[in-house]
């Protein structure tokens, strides 16, 4: 009963973390793309050979400090929004979430070995994988149903959307 009661809330937890691993994912090709244009690539084999003369726990220091300085940013996004402008919020966190996950990933991209040469981090890297894996497992056959249901006759697809938001709204309207 109680699985059955936080299945939704396991599902929008695999959503979420899908997501930022979707964004990981996406975000370090334009990262090595805007590398590439941009003469970060001197940038980066300068880094790596720095970071190479790191210890691992030095090497934790050059991975975690670029993204401090966007926590102001967010703040004031956080702000925004607090004070109701809503799409300047946004705007400021959709900015702020890009710039920090193609950061990280630039920069993990170039710290990675040494940081997976601390036993806990492993650890800690091999449990996200599990994790990412096991909310694929929960959110692939649910993707794969939506997938089906819209493939299937697309009439029937719009009747059934429709259906929802009736029964939607007279639940809405029944509880007032």
């Amino acid at each position: 009963m109680l699985r059955r009661i936080l299945q939704p809330l396991w599902v929008l937890l695999a959503l979420i973390f899908l997501i930022e691993a979707w964004l990981w994912d996406h975000l370090e090709p334009v990262v090595a793309r805007v590398v590439a244009w941009i003469p970060f690539r001197t940038f980066k084999v300068w880094l790596a050979e720095r970071v190479d003369t790191l210890s691992p726990a030095m090497t934790l220091i050059v991975f975690i400090v670029p993204v401090i300085p966007l926590f102001p940013l967010k703040m004031f996004g956080l702000w925004l929004l607090a004070n109701e402008y809503w799409v300047s919020a946004v705007v400021i966190l959709v900015v702020a979430k890009f710039l920090g996950l193609g950061v990280a990933a630039f920069i993990f991209d170039v710290t990675r070995p040494k940081l997976l040469q601390m036993a806990w981090f492993q650890k800690l890297y091999d449990f996200v994988m599990a994790v990412r894996a096991k909310a694929h497992a929960i959110v692939d056959p649910i993707k794969l149903r939506i997938k089906e249901a819209m493939r299937a006759d697309r009439r029937g697809w719009s009747a059934r959307l429709l259906r929802m938001i009736q029964h939607f709204r007279k639940r809405v309207h029944a509880a007032r």
